[in-house]
């Protein structure tokens, strides 16, 4: 017996010495690419906010210095509800983590069982000759003693009667991971978790952009209703002073009808502006999970649009790849890939599985504990694929070409980045010249509108010339609000694609993998 079990441990021991060899790839991290600028804003000089490489502040909303802007920002992280999805599809990860590094352990168990037997004659016949004939001379509740008393004779034949079968065993079983297999698994698990992690990432810092172009938005648009109600009351006294010299016999009544359609189109434009501010406010409601018109009163008007800094940190272009998280969620995709291609390379080679049990049996529960009454059984199992039908090479193949598919998904990924950051930078560039000419044309409008009033006053001018006069000067203003609010709307979009706004309310993705790693 002695023998038999060097035997089985020798067999073990080779067994997991051989144990630690991956096959299939491994895992090499992707040359990064990256300009050695960001692209220069030339010598325009209505260009008067830039952009330079000094690190940004994690928090870029702070560049524009509106309070409630910040207070809007600091909630997104933990109120917004696709960010909250986000974080509930990180813990999923995290649990499937768990799950696969299960399998690199042991698997420990205990189980008890009671049984109600008839044994055939012959099978018991044959146990008893295998045994040999001191078998009713065992003591304790050893199998032996408890059988032969049961054995009688009737009619020339044995009678069986039947038997109380009592067992209590632990079992154990490990998996000698020979190829990789459960490692690789393990592997393409943390890489999941990692992916997860960064969409999370992603999801906050495209709410974060969100919330500030919403808030951009708003403020444009209680910008404009109060130019609308500025030019309504203008209006509204050019109508007065029109009825005043219609009834004086200065103008005709197409002067009077002139005014008054005007004020009316202006008093239309309000009633539009202030639906769109109301649903612009329940859209900012939406981005932190609040019911409609629950933040009508903390964004009432008076802030104006934050206005943009003369100077604009970016950082520097190789950093890029480090600050998008759609970047990095793309890399760790490719890792898991290429993990999932290992073990399924693995599933060509034999599995080994180690098993063992130790417990007691017994034909009563009073004998149960007896160390005669022990039974145990240790030893290694081997299983080799032969013929799958082609599965295994089906799968191999599939995963492989999701290698692919997910090595180009991160090329894409990158180039993408810079696009969207080459073309943020020239639309917050060109913004500016376009705001800085609206400037000059509402200062041109306003110069016409003046001089349009004082030839009427005079009689060398119809008041039609005074009316187009009034509609250019608003139109004007109405578009450089505009391009306020799309220029404040376009810095967002830069910080959007230099991927900032996630280390203040996410540490480094380190700490997701260090809570599962034990």
């Amino acid at each position: 017996m002695r023998a038999n079990i060097n035997q089985v441990g020798l067999t073990t021991a080779l067994v997991l010495a051989l144990a630690g060899c991956h096959v299939g790839p491994n895992y090499e991290k992707p040359a990064q690419w990256s300009p050695k600028d960001w692209r220069p804003h030339g010598e325009n000089a209505a260009v008067a906010s830039r952009v330079t490489e000094e690190a940004p502040d994690p928090d870029w909303w702070n560049v524009f210095h509106d309070p409630e802007l910040t207070a809007l920002e600091r909630q997104v992280a933990t109120q917004n509800l696709n960010v909250r999805v986000a974080t509930a599809r990180l813990a999923e990860s995290r649990a499937q983590v768990l799950i696969e590094g299960a399998n690199r352990y042991p698997t420990l168990g205990a189980s008890a069982a009671y049984q109600r037997e008839q044994y055939s004659t012959k099978e018991l016949q044959y146990a008893i000759s295998r045994v040999g004939g001191n078998i009713g001379s065992s003591v304790g509740g050893g199998l032996g003693g408890q059988i032969g008393p049961l054995i009688s004779s009737s009619a020339g034949r044995a009678v069986i009667p039947q038997l109380d079968m009592w067992s209590d065993k632990v079992d154990a079983q490990y998996e000698v991971d020979l190829w990789g297999r459960v490692a690789r698994q393990y592997e393409a698990a943390k890489a999941d978790l990692e992916a997860s992690d960064e969409a999370r990432r992603g999801v906050l810092i495209a709410q974060e952009a969100d919330m500030a172009r919403d808030y951009m938005t708003l403020r444009g648009q209680q910008q404009q209703l109060q130019i609308l109600e500025q030019n309504r009351d203008t209006q509204a006294q050019t109508v007065k002073v029109s009825e005043d010299r219609f009834h004086g016999g200065l103008v005709t009544e197409l002067d009077v009808a002139s005014a008054r359609s005007q004020l009316d189109s202006t008093t239309a434009q309000i009633a539009q502006y202030r639906q769109r501010i109301e649903q612009q406010e329940n859209a900012i409601a939406l981005l932190l999970g609040a019911p409609p018109g629950a933040l009508t009163h903390e964004l009432e008007a008076g802030a104006g649009v934050p206005v943009v800094p003369p100077v604009v940190p970016t950082g520097v272009p190789s950093e890029l790849a480090q600050r998008r998280p759609d970047i990095r969620q793309a890399e760790a995709q490719l890792h898991a890939a290429v993990a999932n291609v290992g073990e399924a390379t693995a599933e060509f080679y034999p599995k080994v599985m180690i098993t063992a049990d130790f417990g007691f049996q017994s034909l009563s529960f009073r004998d149960l504990g007896f160390w005669n009454a022990r039974a145990w059984n240790v030893g290694p199992s081997i299983s080799l694929p032969i013929f799958q039908g082609g599965q295994l090479r089906g799968q191999l193949a599939l995963r492989r070409f999701q290698q692919k598919e997910a090595a180009i998904s991160y090329q894409q990924t990158v180039l993408g980045a810079w696009h969207d950051v080459d073309n943020a930078l020239i639309a917050y560039r060109d913004e500016q010249t376009h705001r800085a000419g609206l400037e000059q044309a509402v200062a041109d409008q306003q110069r016409a509108l003046d001089l349009a009033r004082d030839q009427y006053r005079h009689g060398l001018v119809t008041y039609l010339n005074v009316l187009s006069a009034q509609g250019n000067l608003l139109s004007a203003q109405m578009s450089l609000s505009d391009s306020t609010t799309t220029l404040a709307s376009n810095l967002v979009q830069l910080y959007n694609a230099l991927g900032g706004g996630w280390e203040s309310a996410y540490p480094a993705s380190a700490s997701v993998l260090a809570s599962t790693a034990h």
